[in-house]
């Protein structure tokens, strides 16, 4: 038996740049950070011919051409691994379709566990790479590389996405204090509200393929301020990097009616009101987790929580896609 896990993830600055649709054209800057809640996959063979799958829904299928679970049957597909006698069981800390980005971690924490059932060892880039096909290429869906990247390698990182397509990763140089400091000042409250990121980010890559003006102008102010953001966090100016969660949050908001609703503009507004300096719908927005900034988390706890939204507790991981345990 095989249990891999891949840590969930919060974007930090410069998320949507990095679709194929913007980056291939501009190149695309972010900068995200992997959090201790995981997407757990086990996976071992059985004495059975037939394939089991258990996740949300169960299936039992003669071969991998019947699984309807999609990034299962393109994961089998593409790693070569085994084609019957196995079954393959997954389970989340967090909900799918909240923000945190799911599916990169499902896919990567699924191939790294069948190469390891082949005594195969994979690099974090490559498994992140082979997740990026998988989603974007063979499924065609409108994401970008962020989710599987971060979901990878862990930490608090930043990614560069060049034209041609290759990826430099680099960690983001925080001092340990201010480490600590933004680990104890940002929060997550559920908003109660799910989505598909890859239906929110449709329009924006539509736009980008056809050289929307406007919507390239918007990419390009968004990655100016990952850019930005990073820099607040290594020159540890966190007010800074609040208030810029704040311009990333408004000009997020303006892009798609989609984007929010009145209740979650509500909670924002809300938690401005109580000591957030920034916040933002983490994810391709419409729904999932609202994280901000605030320096005095007391007060805004409170309010969030008598408002009826349920709190997230959370640390950093920094240690990426990984086995767990083999047996």
């Amino acid at each position: 038996m095989i249990i891999t896990r891949s840590p969930l993830r919060i974007s930090l600055g410069g998320g949507g740049t990095d679709l194929p649709s913007y980056y291939e054209k501009h190149g695309g800057f972010l900068i995200a950070a992997a959090i201790d809640k995981y997407v757990y996959i086990t996976l071992h063979r059985t004495f059975f011919e037939s394939i089991i799958l258990k996740y949300s829904e169960m299936e039992k299928v003669a071969s991998v051409d019947e699984i309807r679970h999609p990034l299962i049957r393109e994961a089998l597909l593409m790693s070569g691994g085994p084609q019957k006698a196995i079954e393959i069981a997954s389970m989340s800390d967090i909900p799918a379709g909240t923000g945190l980005g799911s599916s990169g971690s499902f896919t990567t924490a699924l191939l790294y566990a069948l190469f390891a059932l082949k005594r195969e060892t994979i690099s974090k880039r490559d498994v992140a790479e082979a997740a990026c096909r998988i989603e974007i290429e063979r499924l065609g869906e409108s994401v970008g590389k962020q989710d599987q990247y971060i979901s990878a390698f862990g930490g608090i990182t930043s990614f560069r996405f060049d034209p041609d397509g290759q990826v430099h990763v680099a960690p983001v140089r925080l001092k340990a204090e201010t480490l600590s400091n933004l680990e104890q000042n940002l929060t997550l409250f559920f908003t109660g509200f799910s989505r598909s990121a890859s239906a929110m980010l449709k329009d924006q890559d539509s736009k980008s393929r056809r050289d929307d003006a406007q919507m390239t102008a918007e990419l390009h102010f968004v990655k100016q301020l990952g850019l930005e953001s990073q820099a607040a966090l290594e020159r540890d100016d966190l007010a800074e990097f609040g208030r810029l969660l704040h311009v990333h949050w408004e000009r997020k908001r303006a892009r798609s009616a989609g984007m929010s609703n009145p209740q979650i503009d509500q909670y924002y507004e809300l938690a401005r009101k109580n000591g957030a300096l920034g916040g933002k719908l983490v994810g391709a927005g419409g729904g999932g987790f609202l994280m901000f900034y605030s320096e005095d988390n007391t007060k805004l706890r409170r309010a969030l929580s008598e408002a009826g939204l349920r709190e997230v507790r959370w640390r950093f991981d920094f240690e990426g896609t990984c086995v767990v345990d083999r047996t």
